[in-house]
């Protein structure tokens, strides 16, 4: 029983953990990160830079970060990520050009880079049983930082200046330190040290496993789409007739959709199995898609964003479980970071394919394509396993 429990608060910091430090983040991510690059007179050009740079060194340093782990443990990972997302926020108060906060962003992006690999491997690692619930939950806690963050530093920036709401998030990403602590000490392994002497070998042994072949697949596909719609979908809802209102009332639609359904979905995972988890989220996201291009209406429009939400609800939590179920516990950091830097990338082609095919072909078309190719990946999926079983 004592072994149980020790578990369960084990998940309970490291979940804990990633809340504190993902909603400190996302307080000098939004609204306060693109207001602040303004004022110190970025370009429109620059500033989408600034913004999105932290997503381009995740797609870099996620693997060598999630090797490291394996090599010398998730916790000593986890309190490096955790000391830069308390002590870079204290050198924004020094940046006085767009150059230097683009730095600056670039070093703090290290941080997201380490926590996104790393957390995710100690999951898999500690918790094979019910996994795709345990990341749901996981999810869900890193998901309320997503809220929680733009609500925060929009109210502090009514009465604070920006270098001091950058302060007091270094101030707060300090918290995260005790429930760090508290996670088990780790022996390196020294098995994992002489079979991956350095990442690209690791890499390799990772790719030799078929189901980090299927989990980066879906993983990039789903976000090429997914991304593409977060894109594109307000203005095609302008274009239809409503209003900025409704463009955002569709998304905290599809979050809230995705926050509440998740754990009991990646329950459901669990036991239908992760395959079928992922296949059947990935038939019920290219529908909702297909019928936003086909329906104009409001309620509709509501109610596809119910269901691309509680797709994704079928798909992530399974996603990442199938990984667990799959690698050995060895070579999940580098693995998860493969998939994690793979993910980024389609956060990134996503609006630029979804730009592109939209500017030549308009929106109903673009994206009744990619409908298509969700469709299309989901039949090959359900040809693959159904040889296999």
């Amino acid at each position: 029983m004592n072994n149980f429990s020790d578990k369960e608060k084990n998940f309970l910091n490291i979940s804990l953990a990633d809340f504190i430090v993902r909603s400190a983040y996302q307080m000098g991510k939004t609204p306060l990160l693109p207001l602040f690059a303004a004022s110190l007179g970025a370009s429109d050009a620059l500033l989408g830079i600034i913004v999105s740079v932290s997503t381009f060194t995740g797609m870099l340093l996620k693997p060598l970060f999630g090797f490291l782990s394996d090599r010398q443990g998730q916790r000593l990972w986890l309190l490096i990520g955790t000391a830069l997302f308390c002590v870079i926020p204290f050198f924004y108060v020094f940046v006085d050009n767009p150059n230097d906060l683009f730095i600056v962003r670039i070093i703090h992006g290290l941080a997201t880079a380490i926590y996104g690999p790393v957390t995710l491997a100690f999951i898999g690692k500690n918790y094979r049983k019910r996994a795709a619930e345990r990341f749901a939950w996981f999810s869900v806690a890193r998901s309320l930082g997503y809220i929680v963050g733009p609500i925060a530093a929009g109210w502090m920036l009514l009465t604070l200046q920006a270098s001091q709401v950058f302060t007091i998030i270094g101030l707060l990403s300090m918290i995260a330190f005790i429930p760090i602590a508290r996670l088990p000490k780790e022996i390196p392994n020294q098995e994992t040290k002489k079979e991956q002497a350095n990442l690209l070998e690791a890499i390799k042994a990772t790719t030799k496993t078929s189901g980090i072949w299927l989990a980066t697949s879906l993983e990039t596909i789903n976000y090429i789409v997914l991304y593409a719609l977060r894109a594109f979908l307000p203005v095609y809802i302008l274009s239809i007739g409503y209003g900025a209102l409704s463009a955002g009332a569709f998304f905290s639609i599809q979050e809230t959709a995705h926050l509440i359904s998740k754990p009991l979905l990646g329950r459901l995972g669990d036991r239908w199995g992760y395959i079928r988890s992922i296949v059947l989220g990935m038939a019920i996201l290219s529908l909702a898609i297909f019928l936003i291009t086909v329906i104009e209406s409001r309620v509709y429009l509501f109610s596809m964003a119910i269901v691309t939400g509680l797709a994704q609800a079928l798909i992530f939590p399974a996603t990442l479980a199938l990984i667990s179920a799959q690698i050995s516990k060895q070579q999940l950091g580098v693995s998860l970071g493969v998939v994690g830097a793979f993910r980024n990338a389609g956060k990134v082609v996503g609006p630029i394919l979804s730009g592109i095919l939209i500017s030549f072909l308009g929106f109903t078309i673009s994206f009744q394509i990619l409908s298509l190719g969700l469709l299309v990946f989901v039949i090959t999926i359900v040809l693959k396993y159904s040889r296999n079983t």
